[in-house]
């Protein structure tokens, strides 16, 4: 048998970091929200001609991996084993949001370095997120 994924006590650092992620999570509610309810006229130009060019799926992929992140979060919380495929639910939005900003050519355009950047950063991070869940199960931490 492989050692690597026999089940162990729970490491000390596992609740804080649990915690960690629900508040990533949050952050992540906390900015559609802001999103959701942004006036385009009070915009600069090119920040309201990338949210008109925005196609409404990509920031509706990206609320709802917010929001079952969360649920993933808080079910890290408690250890149970439904975190591992809510956060892999959560991190495939994510990769819809990330496509969205690329597959449609005005948005694209417009996007900065800085927005490709920050893209890539929430990205790694969901990719971390979900990687720290699928590690919790394996050893063993999620009932």
């Amino acid at each position: 048998m492989d050692e690597r994924f026999t089940p162990r006590p729970v490491a000390r650092w596992y609740i804080p970091a649990a915690i960690g992620v629900l508040l990533l999570m949050a952050i992540g509610c906390f900015s559609y929200v802001v999103h959701l309810t942004t006036d385009p006229a009070t915009l600069p130009l090119d920040q309201r001609a990338m949210f008109k060019a925005e196609p409404a799926w990509g920031p509706a992929a990206l609320g709802l991996a917010a929001a079952i992140g969360v649920l993933g979060a808080i079910c890290l919380i408690i250890r149970r084993k439904a975190a591992e495929p809510l956060l892999l639910v959560s991190l495939l939005g994510t990769l819809v949001w990330f496509a969205s900003l690329f597959v449609v050519a005005p948005l694209r355009d417009l996007l900065s370095t800085s927005d490709i950047a920050a893209a890539i950063v929430v990205l790694g991070l969901m990719w971390t997120i979900y990687g720290f869940a699928r590690h919790s199960r394996q050893r063993g931490w999620l009932r």
